[in-house]
């Protein structure tokens, strides 16, 4: 079962899944955008998870007419990068997948127009960090601490609760975490210790972790499905993932349980909130039609679909979340934030200093 369970969990949250570029149907006779040269086809980049169910985009292209080109471009500091590069001829008409470590730099790069969805209003205001609207929430998700739940179920220690108990003795070698400067868990990671101990303080709690015996590995992937007890032959029942992990664990079960093998620790400053954006690129070539999918992709329709397909949790605030992210998940009262701005300027520096004192 587990191995059944790394081919299709690995596939939603770290994206080895494909999407070929859609191709769409006529568009019912009310609706007024094809014209003579034949229905508009519009360009949608986005990162490599990116996922959606066939017949929730075929609404979309039957309902407009438009039809849709994904264009997977690698993780979200990617797609900043070669929108910028490509900012003069750009390579879509929308972008997706930036999130709130990139989110900076994509401004001050000034490759988004403003626009103002009449879905705003139906979005969480805590996400929007752009009073333009250049970039606007579509999802957000939570980096936190995992544990198995049968190995502290069979232990004397009580399952973490901060990240405190990590540099207690009493938790000597049962954590692995990832790497800041090759995973985004492990960036995230990285950021929920900067926020929690300071600049001056979360190098010398990284040398307690390392004392404490900590494993770090390359990627998630790694650490997940190589050092997790609760989903591998590993020996280490904490591990840094999303608090979407649990209700993962139970979807995509051969069996599923009733209950989740593991669970999130979603107390205060132990989670990073990262959320995910879209706008509409500077120089689109159909930019009336690119609004009309950014307010699909708002929209409960598109919005209901996100768990299931990325597992991250929809900025719609009307969106229903399905029954398995409702009973096995849960998302923190006070994630740990930091201003975009301040990631921008500091991120590099931040991962050297790491790379150097935990590495070297």
């Amino acid at each position: 079962m587990k191995k059944f369970l790394v081919l299709v969990f690995i596939f939603v949250l770290v994206g080895c899944g494909g999407m070929q570029p859609e191709t769409g149907t006529q568009p019912e006779k009310d609706q007024p955008l094809p014209t003579s040269a034949g229905p508009v086809t519009i360009r949608l980049m986005t990162h490599d998870s990116f996922s959606i169910t066939e017949d929730v985009l075929k609404q979309f292209i039957d309902e407009t007419g438009i039809k849709v080109e994904i264009f997977k471009g690698g993780d979200g500091g990617s797609i900043v990068n070669q929108a910028i590069l490509s900012k003069d001829d750009p390579l879509a008409d929308v972008a997706f997948g930036i999130d709130s470590t990139f989110f900076s730099r994509a401004i001050e790069g000034d490759i988004f127009i403003p626009y103002e969805s009449p879905e705003l209003a139906n979005l969480d205001d805590s996400l929007k960090l752009d009073p333009e609207n250049r970039l606007i929430p579509v999802d957000f998700g939570d980096v936190c601490l995992n544990y198995d739940k049968g190995w502290f179920a069979n232990s004397e220690l009580d399952p973490p609760s901060s990240l405190d108990d990590l540099v207690d003795p009493a938790y000597a070698n049962l954590t692995v975490v990832e790497n800041p400067a090759t995973s985004t868990p492990g960036l995230s990671f990285l950021f929920t210790t900067i926020s929690v101990y300071g600049e001056d303080g979360h190098l010398d709690y990284w040398k307690k972790l390392v004392d404490n015996g900590v494993v770090i590995t390359d990627g998630w992937k790694d650490a997940y499905w190589g050092y997790f007890s609760a989903a591998s032959d590993g020996d280490r029942p904490i591990v840094v993932s999303y608090a979407s992990s649990p209700p993962a664990e139970v979807f995509y079960a051969e069996n599923p349980p009733e209950e989740a093998p593991t669970a999130a620790v979603v107390s205060d400053d132990t989670c990073f909130r990262q959320i995910e954006f879209v706008g509409i690129l500077k120089g689109a070539k159909h930019e009336a039609e690119a609004q009309k999918l950014v307010d699909f992709m708002l929209s409960t329709k598109f919005q209901e679909d996100i768990p299931l397909q990325m597992f991250v949790y929809p900025a719609n605030q009307k969106a229903q979340l399905p029954d398995v992210f409702v009973k096995h998940s849960l998302t923190p009262d006070n994630p740990v934030t930091l201003k975009p701005e301040v990631i921008t300027a500091n991120r590099e520096n931040w991962i050297t200093n790491w790379t150097e004192t935990v590495l070297r």
